[in-house]
């Protein structure tokens, strides 16, 4: 059981920051073609303190990915982290960002799933 609560702290630390980081560079301007201007660009979301937390939620995710790998095979976790990763991220970019969902990326989402599932059979 141990290993499932940490495959679901990787999933919800990963997932929080991935949204946070599309967030916050959704907010700024695109990035820019000009070497020079496309660092200045990067080095001004590195000090955004939300997009800080992204970073700082996907080192948290590590920790837990690194506990749940020393307690069950990355053949089998993996699967599950991404089912998770899948799952979740898409809903919660549709909640949250107001991101369009289609059947093609429904059927793609399903697909992905029912993969787990089989992967997780063998």
């Amino acid at each position: 059981m141990k290993v499932y609560l940490n495959i679901v702290g990787t999933v919800i630390f990963t997932i929080y920051g991935q949204l946070i980081l599309k967030w916050r560079i959704d907010k700024y301007s695109s990035l820019p073609d000009d070497f020079l201007k496309k660092m200045t660009f990067l080095i001004k979301l590195l000090l955004d303190p939300y997009i800080f937390s992204g970073f700082i939620s996907a080192f948290i995710a590590s920790l837990f990915w690194m506990a749940a790998v020393a307690e069950i095979d990355l053949s089998k976790a993996y699967p599950l982290i991404v089912s998770g990763l899948v799952l979740l991220t898409s809903i919660s970019a549709i909640v949250f960002l107001n991101e369009n969902i289609n059947f093609y990326k429904l059927l793609g989402i399903v697909l992905i799933l029912i993969g787990v599932v089989f992967v997780n059979k063998g």
